[in-house]
């Protein structure tokens, strides 16, 4: 089957059930794509699918729907996305382990919604969990990547 991750074609034979998730790490080596719980709990291994916000430990290869952005394909060291960069410029990351997640989720929300209020910022990122407890600086990241793109 052929998915396309990052704006480049992969041409890949796995079992149609394999998740996405081991799609994206075990065989593209998008290592950014974090295993969390893999149940679709916790958010770490939210990737996009032709701009929504998934879940890729519960989508099958086979269900693939469209072109998959992942945190990789979101920006890059030399451009980030608003959202990376404001996640740089916040601070946001402790340990680090949920942020991809959060970024992917964060920039899904911006794309639909360019100025949440904190409540639809806190009710969209809810899916997302960190157990550093980084929430308001999350937040704050997301307004500040809010007035980016609204500049931009």
């Amino acid at each position: 089957m052929k998915l396309t991750v990052d704006g480049t074609v992969h041409d890949i034979d796995v079992a149609e059930d394999m998740p996405l998730l081991w799609v994206l790490r075990d065989l593209l080596g998008k290592t950014g794509v974090k295993y969390g719980c893999g149940i679709a709990q916790c958010g770490a291994c939210t990737v996009h699918i032709d701009g929504e916000a998934v879940r890729s430990c519960q989508v099958p290869a086979q269900d693939v729907w469209g072109a998959v952005t992942t945190i990789h394909g979101l920006g890059t060291p030399e451009s980030p996305h608003p959202v990376q960069q404001a996640w740089i410029e916040t601070q946001v990351a402790q340990c680090g382990y949920c942020q991809s997640g959060q970024i992917m989720q964060a920039a899904a929300l911006l794309s639909e919604m360019p100025d949440p209020s904190d409540e639809e910022i806190d009710d969209a990122l809810s899916g997302n969990l960190c157990r550093c407890g980084t929430y308001p600086r999350i937040r704050a990241a997301v307004r500040v990547a809010a007035a980016k793109l609204k500049n931009a």
